[in-house]
């Protein structure tokens, strides 16, 4: 199969989506949160997992673990798909589409970020004022993953003003 194959020279009017990458790392029962710097055009002060963009000639798995090692100097061990997420911004010809991670990190022993300040917190004791709005829903959902656990998909859009609505596709 060649390139043409592929269909995306005739492809320029369909949707299209930026890939990302998103990870929750723990350490014991803590997770380690990522505190937008004040710099940030995207959720500036706000806690998040570390991610990013996916950039050409990388795979999904390959993005997030460049993304940790940027963002956080960890080596982690047992990364896995928790689940992908199409967030819907209101574009009719771009959306995102992220893939959410969990890692286990062995030590707390991070580097600092330019993305922001990196913080150790307890699973049980998230945030939640203080977290990207989705946070409050999507972390507990993907710590509370097993290994088997098959990748949660969900949906995000925003309604008539302008909030969050997240849709969990039914448990497989």
């Amino acid at each position: 199969m060649g390139r043409d194959d592929q269909g995306v020279a005739r492809s320029g009017k369909r949707y299209q989506v930026i890939p990302r990458t998103l990870c929750f790392i723990t350490h014991g029962a803590d997770v380690l949160l990522l505190r937008g710097g004040p710099h940030k055009r995207l959720w500036p002060g706000l806690c998040n997992g570390v991610g990013g963009h996916v950039e050409r000639g990388e795979d999904i798995y390959s993005a997030a673990l460049r993304e940790i090692t940027e963002e956080t100097g960890l080596a982690v061990h047992d990364l896995r798909l928790a689940g992908v997420v199409h967030a819907d911004v209101g574009d009719s010809g771009v959306g995102i589409l992220f893939f959410v991670f969990t890692a286990i990190a062995p030590s707390r022993h991070v580097k600092p970020s330019e993305e922001g300040t990196l913080e150790w917190v307890p699973a049980t004791d998230l945030p939640a004022g203080q977290m990207v709005e989705d946070l409050p829903l999507l972390l507990p959902k993907a710590l509370a993953m097993g290994p088997a656990d098959p990748p949660f998909f969900a949906h995000y859009s925003y309604d008539e003003h302008d909030r969050l609505v997240i849709a969990f596709a039914p448990a497989v």
